[in-house]
């Protein structure tokens, strides 16, 4: 059989495959893992604790900076249309921390080509997202991760990205209460943000 005809049955094959059911359900789950990807690839994530190590006992922030591909942007924490879904963050502290707050800076308004009356209150570039952690007097000595879940839906000027939720760790390093702790990355968290809950 020749080159062209083994490519012609390729085609009409997957042509079959694509209109059955079955091949209809792997191309819709194959776009959607694609722009799903595409979702996390616009934006990067770095965290940051600011106490090293942490004494049992003794409170402590947890930083998320989000850097955001310049093409795109992302819904504040707090939009301002209800149906728009808001950038958050979701701790699971493992036993022995409670997280006390989350605090959330405000976003900037700006108008866009499919909203060109109404703006949207919205994250571009770079921004920093913070919670305030406890390590009680039973946090486990030694390192201990604490799971973050980062929601987030990008947009560009004309369509969006299917929202995305990106699992983050940060990396606490607990001691024994009395401990003297090293603050760490003052230039995070010593900036000055309005909170939002």
């Amino acid at each position: 059989m020749s080159l062209s005809r083994c490519l012609r049955h390729l085609l009409v094959l997957c042509a079959l495959l694509v209109l059955s059911g079955t091949g209809q359900d792997a191309v819709l789950k194959a776009q959607e893992s694609a722009a799903s990807s595409a979702a996390r690839a616009v934006v990067k994530t770095h965290t940051y604790v600011s106490l090293d190590p942490v004494p049992r006992g003794k409170e402590f922030e947890v930083a998320v900076v989000v850097d955001i591909n310049e093409a795109y942007h992302m819904n504040s924490h707090k939009p301002l249309d209800s149906y728009l879904i808001p950038t958050t963050l979701t701790p699971r502290p493992p036993a022995g921390f409670k997280v006390i707050d989350t605090v959330y800076p405000k976003g900037h308004d700006k108008k866009f080509p499919f909203s060109p009356d109404k703006p949207l209150n919205v994250y571009s570039g770079k921004v920093t997202l913070r919670m305030r952690v406890s390590a009680l007097a039973s946090a486990p000595i030694g390192t201990t991760p604490l799971p973050i879940t980062l929601r987030y839906q990008a947009c560009n000027n004309s369509a969006c990205l299917p929202p995305v939720r990106v699992q983050v760790n940060a990396q606490v390093q607990i001691a024994k209460a009395g401990t003297k702790g090293r603050a760490l990355h003052p230039e995070i968290f010593a900036e000055s943000s309005s909170p939002h809950k």
